[in-house]
């Protein structure tokens, strides 16, 4: 496998916000897994909220489910009510908590009120509204430097390359398979699917950069996911 060994923790922050603000989706696998039914920064699949298509991608082409799933934003902490309607002082460091897309963030969509079914559902409704549900609402986690390390170090390099302070934060594994547990169940779920870049460690794996040897055994894989 081909891969790029970044020691420089800042330098794979940035270059890991540079491919996600690129429209490309990264599977992030950092030390210990979570435990719990969420991936909170260990095992996650990310993706940019600023895309209005980046929902049914990530939804269709590599969690192998229904187009209209939501997925939750993961936000720097001390930016948390820019983006949601918050009470200081409040964290949400496990995505527990459900609350509205802030007012200021919002997008009034003319065709709200005649839409029906997935064109509907797929209206822009905020400035991110790739994790923004069809009620306004969102499931939100919160992360800071003391907890989250690393992962709170790439949502800073992705708030300074873009100027949002938010990604998309959902479970690595796809449909029917638990959530990615030692690295080579990441390399599997990373080769076999649409995911562009897995970033294991400090290694930074491209999916273009691999041989099609590599990635041969991905439709006898993709034939145990078909849609409901």
């Amino acid at each position: 496998m081909i891969y790029e060994w970044i020691t420089d923790e800042s330098e794979l922050c940035r270059q890991v916000a540079e491919i996600l603000a690129d429209g490309q989706v990264v599977g992030w696998f950092q030390g210990r897994m979570e435990f719990g039914p969420r991936s909170l920064g260990a095992r996650s699949l990310l993706g940019d909220p600023r895309q209005p298509n980046m929902q049914s991608l990530m939804n269709q082409k590599i969690k192998f489910r229904e187009s209209f799933r939501p997925f939750a934003p993961v936000v720097l902490r001390d930016r948390v009510a820019e983006f949601f309607e918050w009470n200081e002082g409040v964290d949400s460091p496990y995505m527990l908590l459900v609350t509205d897309v802030h007012e200021n963030q919002r997008i009034a969509d003319t065709d709200e009120a005649t839409a029906t079914g997935l064109a509907r559902i797929n209206l822009a409704r905020s400035t991110i509204p790739a994790v923004t549900h069809v009620d306004g609402s969102a499931r939100v986690q919160t992360v800071d430097a003391r907890r989250h390390g690393r992962f709170h170090r790439l949502l800073k390099a992705f708030e300074q390359a873009t100027g949002c302070p938010v990604l998309i934060n959902t479970s690595f594994n796809v449909r029917g398979e638990p959530v990615v547990c030692r690295p080579e169940e990441a390399i599997r779920c990373f080769l076999a699917t649409d995911i562009d870049v897995l970033v294991l460690e400090c290694g930074l794996v491209r999916k273009a950069d691999q041989s099609a040897d590599d990635v041969g055994a991905r439709q006898r894989y993709l034939k145990e996911f078909v849609l409901d």
